[in-house]
Parts: structure tokens; C-alpha cells; sequence
């Protein structure tokens, strides 16, 4: 025997179902409740459904997609506790229900997915999937890291110091970078699989300078760029003063390299993540001292 609730009938008898609240309120889908409620809980059934269009019972025959435990990006990435669970909705909601996404009832399950990264849960969602078909298991940072794989990101375009330029102990170098989609974003992308689609955006989050004398310089944005009126004025973002001449350097010459971060934040099946992507670009910079004319 079973309770019914708002027209649907909770079987007491089977510990194995459990219940998820989902309500359509002013057109949207809402979720009255974070937790899972198992059908053998004392408030299931008793009428607390308030203004939840509908209750289902969710088989808890749950899958788990294998999401996270592989790190993104060139550097690794920081999602690699990410795992997702996909349930199986049966019965299924009214043809109406905005989780369908247009799709037809009679020719699709739909299986609703719940992420969590340890402590700190993530957004959940719903995936349509043709009847008979298997449930996806779609890796959703394997499928953040393909996005970012189809974006072209580059190392630093190289404003200042430029290799023909001339540079002058003592003197403050300004540093900056020239700032597009490829070389400091924002880039973004996406990737599909299995009926989900995630979205990744990119950015240079910092750039880190190797100047070639010993000395590392972190900029927290693309530089300044200089202005003749500055005169003998340091660079309020990113900057250097060099102390020593490059003559004694390979080919006189000091190695700058600039070495930027990429943050790239992603979400999608029900989850949201972050990659890290490390890029860089070369120059040789000749430093020397003051010549002095009498």
C-alpha cells in the first residue's frame, strides 16, 4: 500500500525510492528541498508538498558518471573531487514540465543529475535521454577540458620590452601586453556529449616575469602602457628597473619571458568547475648603461 501525493503514489514498502521535490513557480523550476528524502521518511507523504506542482519517486538505482579525478589543463586543474550521480525520474513529469526542454515524454527518459566536489555541492540539472538508450557517462571536466582544448589560447602578445628597443640602467621599464581573445581573454567554448553541454570561459588571470637578471616581477593585469609625458615615472601595474647591463648575457642580450595564467571557469550537466591553463612568450631585451655625451 502506498500514501498518494499530489496524485502520485509513494510505496512505503520499497526503501529503494526515494523522493525529490520539484516545483514550476513563475515558469521556473525550483527545488524545494537540497536534501534527498527517501520514502521511508516521517515527511514524505504527509502533505508537504506546498506549492510543488508535482512530487516523483526517483529510483535510487543511482549511476555515477565518473565526473572529476582528472586534472584539466596544462597545469592541472582543481576540480578532481567532482563526482555526479545520475537518477533515473520515474514516473515521469507531465509533458508540460520545463525539465523536458520541448522533448517528448513518449520517446525519452529523463534522468536528473546532482554534483558535488566534497564539501561544496554544485548546481543540479536534468538530462534528456532517447528511450532505451543507456544514461550517459560523460566525464563533464573531460568534456571542460575539450572546450578549452578547441580554444586558441597563446602566450602574452609582448607590447613592452620589445626586442629592438633600447634600454637604459636604471631607467623603469614599463611592461604591457596587447589583450585579445587568444592571448588574454575572455575565450569561450563549448563541448557536448551525451545529450550535456558545457560552457568554459577563459582569462589571463596574472602574468608572471622572468626578466632575465634574476628578478621576477607578478602583474595582476596587462600592464600599462607608457606615455612620454610619464617621463622617468615607474609603472603603476607592471614594471621593472634593470641594475646591471645585459653585456654580459648570452648574445648580450637578457631572456625575458613572460608567463601567463589562464583561469578558465566552466559549467554544465548540472555542475561547475575550473581549469588552469599555463602559456608563454620569449624576448630578448638589450640593457645598457647611460652614455653620457660631453
Amino acid at each position: 500500500m502506498g500514501d498518494e501525493v499530489d496524485g502520485h503514489t509513494v510505496d512505503r514498502a520499497k526503501p529503494s525510492l526515494l523522493i525529490r521535490r520539484l516545483a514550476v513557480l513563475t515558469g521556473a523550476l525550483v527545488l524545494a528541498t537540497a536534501r534527498t528524502a527517501h520514502a521511508d521518511d516521517p515527511d514524505v507523504g504527509t502533505g508537504k508538498c506546498q506549492i510543488i506542482k508535482f512530487c516523483v519517486g526517483v529510483n535510487v538505482d543511482n549511476k555515477t558518471d565518473g565526473s572529476g579525478g582528472q586534472e584539466g589543463g596544462s597545469q592541472g586543474g582543481s576540480d578532481s573531487n567532482l563526482k555526479c550521480r545520475l537518477t533515473k525520474i520515474d514516473p515521469k513529469p507531465p509533458v508540460n514540465h520545463p525539465a523536458w526542454k520541448g522533448a517528448d515524454p513518449e520517446r525519452n527518459d529523463l534522468y536528473f543529475r546532482s554534483c558535488s566536489n566534497g564539501d561544496q555541492n554544485n548546481p543540479d540539472g536534468f538530462v534528456v535521454v532517447p528511450q532505451g538508450q543507456p544514461a550517459p557517462q560523460v566525464d563533464l571536466q573531460e568534456l571542460a577540458q575539450r572546450a578549452v582544448d578547441s580554444m586558441t589560447l597563446l602566450g602574452p602578445d609582448i607590447t613592452s620590452p620589445r626586442t629592438a628597443g633600447k634600454y637604459t640602467i636604471g631607467v623603469p621599464m614599463w611592461m604591457w601586453v596587447n589583450q585579445s581573445a587568444t592571448t588574454y581573454g575572455p575565450n569561450r567554448a563549448s563541448a557536448s556529449a551525451g545529450g550535456v553541454t558545457v560552457t568554459a570561459t577563459a582569462k589571463v588571470s596574472k602574468m608572471v616575469w622572468t626578466m632575465g637578471d634574476g628578478a621576477t616581477v607578478t602583474c595582476n593585469g596587462p600592464g600599462t602602457p607608457y606615455q612620454g609625458s610619464e617621463g622617468m615615472a615607474q609603472s603603476p601595474t607592471c614594471g621593472h628597473v634593470y641594475e646591471k647591463s645585459s653585456s654580459g648575457a648570452q648574445k648580450g642580450k637578457f631572456a625575458v619571458t613572460a608567463t601567463s595564467t589562464w583561469t578558465i571557469d566552466w559549467q554544465g550537466g548540472g555542475a561547475v568547475g575550473q581549469l588552469t591553463e599555463i602559456r608563454q612568450t620569449n624576448v630578448q631585451v638589450a640593457i645598457g648603461e647611460l652614455q653620457v655625451v660631453s
